[in-house]
């Protein structure tokens, strides 16, 4: 799938790491490194504007090693980029750590994950089939 991009980051194309990876990562196009506080968050930049074709949206996600290893997260995920927005990709980082993180210029800071998707028409009925599991929600089928 061809998808238009203008890049006015200082940075090259996001790209697939691996021959399966299924998200490419966003890197921060900032003139000053941002310093993210505990339990603070903020929209980082990255320079990216993208021309998605209708029936596909880009999922902005977080970076399991930052999650993982720093308590960085994209808090919206996934952050979802439509098909008629033509404006600059903003990821909303917040630290869930204890502890100062330093966003600096370049770095890794989501990953892009390019989805089709359908669009659903509605069907109002006044009765739903019934399943086995009916209106148990939340935990309901169990943790093991």
């Amino acid at each position: 799938m061809n998808i238009k991009i203008i890049n006015k980051s200082t940075h090259s194309l996001p790209e697939y790491e691996t021959a399966a990876s299924a998200g490419m990562d966003l890197r921060a196009n900032l003139e000053t490194a941002v310093i993210l506080k505990p339990l603070e968050r903020t929209i980082v930049k990255t320079g990216l504007f993208l021309e998605l074709p209708i029936g596909v949206e880009a999922q902005v996600r977080p970076r399991s090693g930052l999650a993982a290893k720093k308590g960085i997260t994209v808090l919206n995920a996934p952050g979802t980029i439509d098909a008629d927005y033509r404006g600059e990709i903003g990821v909303i980082l917040v630290n869930l750590s204890d502890e100062n993180f330093t966003i600096e210029n370049g770095e890794r800071v989501a990953q892009l994950v390019i989805a089709k998707h359908e669009r659903a028409a509605w069907q109002q009925v006044k009765i739903l089939t019934e399943t086995q599991r009916g209106t148990g929600g939340f935990g309901s089928t169990g943790v093991k």
